[in-house]
This record gives structure tokens, sequence and C-alpha cells, in this order.
């Protein structure tokens, strides 16, 4: 008999997220029924609540994709082994991570298949039939999809085996238009992070130890934790004609001549969910930026009795709101408002509105910030019925800022310019936060820090002291470098 798969964790309260914040994030995860453990190891199932939050980042970043001039298509999840192995030094770097498929029904495969591990080889061998001339370029594609890499450990939305994601592929014809390409993409990523995600991220360039198998150069997006450990949320990847080298990608040029292009991939997955999850949340939960909430507002009618008037009221003005583009649930459950209230705040739902009988003579409602502390300057509001739509708009937009303004304020506490060789690696070893530092670019410099903090640069920036001597090592320094401990 096969094994059933154990019984859900019951979480009755979450714990303080001071003391341990992964024992407090798996807990607001599994509560707030974003997901649940699947029979399958390091699998997770996407529940309604958190597959709401990964379409409101698959809507916003869809939008900001087709704006620069990319469309979506979908490629094959199977990768042929002959077809992988083709660029040598990517594949080199996803083998302990790709899983296999061996068998089809009743027989042995001729040739391994590999489950999408990332989607370069598959998108190359297309690339190369359908690109032909100068004429086809350039070629500006996603796919959103999921993908599968072989992880020992499980933590939801951070480190699974299979996850969801988008992945972009762009072929060019010049080396200039596919860098462009790369760093315009990169930016699409912090806009997001910072404008809807309401995380603030540093974007840069990562180190060669750092970079994408196979990549000429990789650019990511990193925030902070409230552990101290930094989370690289985006990639987007220049190429170069690796890639094309590799499967053949060539187009006649304006001069007749046949050349390779020049490609890109860059893709961010459900891992930014995690950092939205532990970059906001507190002691009583979630808190979910407006932009990426399934449930913008929970209307809570307050019934005594058989008293069915707030409770009309409360689906009426629900309507109306909706009717505005608002996201709005009203809550009819048989529970206490106590109870509500308690359960719509570890959600994380951005703002809650109560009426009851009172409300209803006075004509107005109170809206209650889920970014506040309780009794907090400004934490409730109130508002006229026939004004509540602007209300609620002007309240959901200061939620969103305030939100943000938190989690820049611990990025910027918590960075330090560090110049002392002692203090750099005890800040390193203490997860103290991002230190940035002048920095040698020597990978030999960057492989002792690592094995002895397990610090690693996340980004590096141009020098900011011309002359600047590295700080980890004493050599000469020619850029600045951000340091972290990473998820």
């Amino acid at each position: 008999m096969p094994e059933l798969p154990a019984q859900e964790p019951l979480v009755k309260e979450i714990p303080p997220k001071g003391a341990d914040l992964s024992a407090w994030y798996t807990a607001v995860c599994l509560k707030a029924e974003l997901v649940s453990y699947a029979p399958v190891r390091g699998c997770v199932v996407l529940r309604p609540y958190g597959f709401g939050l990964w379409e409101n980042l698959q809507r916003e970043l869809d939008a900001r994709f087709k704006a620069t001039g990319h469309e979506n298509a979908y490629f094959p999840l199977l990768i042929p082994e002959s077809l992988l192995i083709r660029e040598a030094e990517h594949v080199e770097g996803f083998a302990p991570e790709v899983a296999w498929v061996t068998e089809g029904g009743q027989e042995k495969l001729e040739e391994r298949l590999a489950i999408r591990p990332t989607s370069e080889a598959i998108i190359g061998v297309m690339y190369a039939k359908w690109i032909q001339s100068h004429r086809d370029l350039p070629v500006l594609i996603n796919q959103w999809a999921n993908v599968v890499r072989w992880e020992k450990a499980t933590r939801p939305f951070l480190r699974t085996m299979e996850f969801l994601w988008q992945e972009g592929h762009t072929a060019h014809a010049t080396a200039e238009e596919a860098r462009e390409e790369t760093e315009r993409m990169l930016d699409v990523y912090r806009d997001f992070a910072e404008n809807v995600a309401a995380v603030p991220v540093y974007a840069g360039l990562k180190s060669a130890s750092e970079r994408f198998p196979g990549a000429v150069e990789t650019y990511s997006i990193e925030a902070l934790m409230p552990d101290g450990k930094a989370l690289q949320s985006a990639t987007s990847h220049y190429l170069g004609q690796n890639f094309s080298r590799a499967y053949d990608i060539t187009f006649s040029d304006t001069d007749q001549q046949m050349k390779h292009v020049y490609t890109t991939s860059w893709g961010m997955s459900w891992r930014m969910l995690g950092a939205m999850i532990m970059v906001h949340g507190d002691d009583r939960g979630l808190r979910v930026p407006p932009k990426m909430a399934p449930i913008e507002a929970v209307i809570v009618p307050i019934v005594k009795g058989d008293e069915t008037a707030p409770l009309e009221k409360a689906r009426e003005l629900a309507a109306g709101l909706r009717a505005e583009g608002f996201r709005v649930r009203v809550d009819d459950r048989d529970r206490s408002p106590g109870f509500k209230y308690s359960d719509w705040e570890m959600r994380g739902v951005p703002l809650r509105i109560e009426i009851g009988p009172r409300d209803l003579q006075s004509g107005s409602v109170t809206l209650v910030r889920r970014d506040k502390a309780k009794g907090e300057e400004d934490s409730k509001v109130s508002a006229a019925f026939d004004a509540l739509g602007t209300t609620l708009r002007t309240q959901l937009e200061a939620v969103q800022a305030s939100l943000y303004a938190q989690a820049k304020l611990f990025l910027e506490s918590h960075t330090f310019a560090v110049n002392d060789r002692t203090v750099f690696f005890e800040r390193c070893k203490d997860r103290s936060g991002m230190i940035d530092i002048p920095w040698c670019k020597r990978a030999d410099c960057e492989a002792i820090l690592k094995n002895q903090t397990s610090a690693t640069t996340r980004v590096m920036r141009e020098l900011q002291q011309p002359g600047a001597v590295c700080t980890a090592c004493g050599e000469p320094a020619v850029v600045n470098a951000y340091f972290a401990q990473s998820y």
C-alpha cells in the first residue's frame, strides 16, 4: 500500500515573528490557507487564497510585459536530454536539480526526458526554426509555467521541488539591443517589487560565481528579510551568443551575412510571494499590500439577535463597491464579530469595514487599517455610505504607501557601509543585513568569505570611492558590492 500523506499540521496560534521567523512563516502560510503540503515530497498545493496572490502578481507583471512589447506563448514541459546538454555550462549548472522521465506507459524511453528546470534549451530549438532573417527580430516572448528542480528541503514559496514562475526569452540582432532588454526587464521587476508588492530591493549585476549557468551577465533584485538574510527575488540574464551558438539560432543580417542572434532570459517565481509575506507580516499574521490582495476589504456586519438590517446594508454596499472595481467580501458567517476581526487580520486583508445598528442610524461605517497597530493613530476612519468608494480608495493607497515605507525603513536601517575587515566579517556572520563594501571582484576573495561566513555578493554597483581597497582582502577595489547570507 502506498504511504498516505501526513495529516496537515494544525496551527492553533501563530508564534511570535521575532522569536523564530521560520516557525512564524510556516505557521502563517498554513493558517492563512495559502498552501497545504502535498503527498509528494517537496511539493505544496496552492490554495485559493494563495492562488489569489499569484493571480494578482501575474496580472500586474503581465501588463508590464505587454506594455514593453512582449507576447505570451507556451512550450513543452519535457525536454530531450540531447537538447539540454548542448550548452555545456548550462547543463552542468542544473545537473543536480534535474528530474528525469525514463519510462512512458510500459516502455523504457530510448532517450531520457528532462522535466523543465528552465526552458532555454527547448525555446532555443524553436527559435532556430522561426528566425531566418533580420526581419524576424526581435523575438519577445514570455511563458507562464511550472518548473521542477529537485530540492531536498521544503519551504512554501521559497524552496519547493515544483514551483510557478514566468520566464521571458528574447532574441535580438545586436548585443546592444539584448543588453538593453536585460536591463529593461530588471527595471520592470524592480518596479513591480516596490510599487506592487511594496518590497524595497537593491537591483544590480551579480558576481561571476552567482551568475546563471551559461549567461554572460546576470542581474537581480535582492530583498532583505527580517532575519537579516537576502532573498533573490527575480533575475535577468544577458546570454550573449552562448545559447544561439549551441542551438544554431542564426539570421541573415542587412549585410546579407549569416549571424548568430543575441539572447536574453529573465524570470520571477512565486518566491516573490514569500518575500512579501516575510517582509510585511507581523505577530497577528499576514499584512498584504492592497495591490496584491485577493480581498482589498472585508465588510463585517455586526448583527444582534434576529436583526438583518446590517447584513442587508453590508451586501448593498459590497455590490456598489464591486461595481466600482474593488475586491470586497461580506463575512456573513455565523461567528462572533471578534472572531471575524482576528481571522481577517491574520489573513492580512488591508481594510476591514464594520457596520452595525448605530452605523445604520449615522449613515456611516468604520474602516480599520491592517497596516496599523491596534489603537495607533489613524488606525480607524469613518466613512459615509455615499462616500465609501472614495474613502476606500484613499485608504487603500495609504496602506500601500505605509507598508512600503515601513519596509524601506527596515532595509535602510539594516544596510551598513563597512570599511573595517574585522567588523565586516562579524556583520556577515551575525546576519546584520546588507553589508556594503568596496570589493575587488575576485572569485577567490568571495570564496574565502563564503567559506567563513556563508555570505556572498548579492549585487554590485559602481565603485563609490575611487582608489578604495577591498574591505574583505585589502586588494584594490573595482566595485561596491552588497554582501549577505541568503535563502
